[in-house]
């Protein structure tokens, strides 16, 4: 299958540079292939920029970066029409959402005005500047990434902000071995301010992409994984540990990135396991425990284990 031979392409040319961080790697190629965006979490100098420039860098597209600030403004991210004293009219300048991979560094640095200007964008496509309907370039994929332990000059991201992530990723402190690993590249000279240095092979191009997320399309889903996920939504919804459950949204990020995680393991179906892997980073961030549960010792993943537990797997 395309989709199988190219993801492994993709994960190849990334082990050149990072170590250690497979499984977050193969989320954020599921949520590209399935069409979504990704939020990255995780503690200051963990990859997690990294870890997006090198995938940008192995997509023969454009790429653009955003470092979120508080005195950040909506037009700074979509752009604004700008008068020009020799001509004397306005002309648009577009901000730098106009790209097909957008990095959005420390996401929730900026005010809600500022996020919010990318609603629109990964949820329609599309950004409005003074009334005018610009369509975003194809594909559109954008990763953010957050640090989870600092709120001094922060802003939390609202719920429909964070709905419109197809995926939140966890990015850990590195194993001592994996870590090690890493010192030994930088030893030998390597530099991640200079990717280019790494002679990665760009494995994807547009095109290619749009026939990847047509063979995925075509993987089949049998009734009883419909039903599986729909159960695992309405068990969220009823469960005494949560204020909220899945939403609708969560459902059918669960649905596509499952046909796409078969799709990446050559298989033209989906089974139980595949939505099982896939619960946990499409949940975690659509899902708010109750105070009782988090003194328990809970947290989003552990909670969605638990409902997983009492959810009956179709055979």
């Amino acid at each position: 299958m395309l989709v199988q031979d190219i993801s492994q392409q993709i994960r190849t040319e990334a082990s050149k540079v990072l170590v250690g961080q497979e499984e977050a790697f193969t989320q954020l190629l599921i949520a590209l292939f399935s069409g979504g965006h990704v939020l990255l979490e995780g503690v200051p100098g963990t990859a997690k920029t990294l870890m997006a420039k090198t995938l940008a860098t192995l997509l023969q597209t454009e790429f653009k970066r955003i470092q979120f600030t508080p005195d950040l403004m909506p037009s700074d991210v979509i752009g604004t029409q700008v008068f020009e004293m020799g001509s004397g009219q306005f002309h648009l300048r577009k901000g730098p959402i106009f790209t097909n991979v957008l990095l959005g560094d420390e996401i929730n640095r900026a005010p809600a005005k500022t996020q919010s200007s990318l609603l629109e964008a990964m949820e329609e496509r599309q950004a409005t500047i003074e009334g005018q309907r610009l369509v975003l370039p194809d594909p559109f994929f954008v990763v953010a990434t957050q640090n989870p332990v600092e709120y001094e000059g922060t802003y939390p991201l609202p719920e429909a902000q964070l709905d419109r992530f197809l995926f939140k990723v966890l990015i850990d402190y590195a194993s001592q071995e994996t870590e090690m690993e890493v010192l030994r590249r930088y030893n030998q000279g390597f530099d991640a301010r200079h990717l280019e240095q790494m002679n990665l092979q760009q494995t994807i191009t547009p095109e290619t992409l749009t026939q990847c997320r047509s063979e995925i399309r075509e993987i089949q889903v049998d009734e009883g994984i419909i039903k599986y996920i729909t159960d695992v939504a309405q068990a969220s919804r009823k469960s005494l540990d949560l204020v909220l459950g899945g939403s609708m949204r969560a459902s059918i990020s669960l649905l596509l990135t499952a046909k796409t995680w078969a799709a990446m393991q050559g298989r033209s179906f989906v089974v139980p396991d595949d939505v099982k892997f896939l619960v946990r980073p499409v949940y975690r961030h659509r899902i708010i425990l109750k105070p009782e549960a988090e003194i328990e010792g809970l947290n989003a993943d552990t909670a969605m284990t638990r409902i997983l537990a009492r959810v009956e797997v179709p055979r």
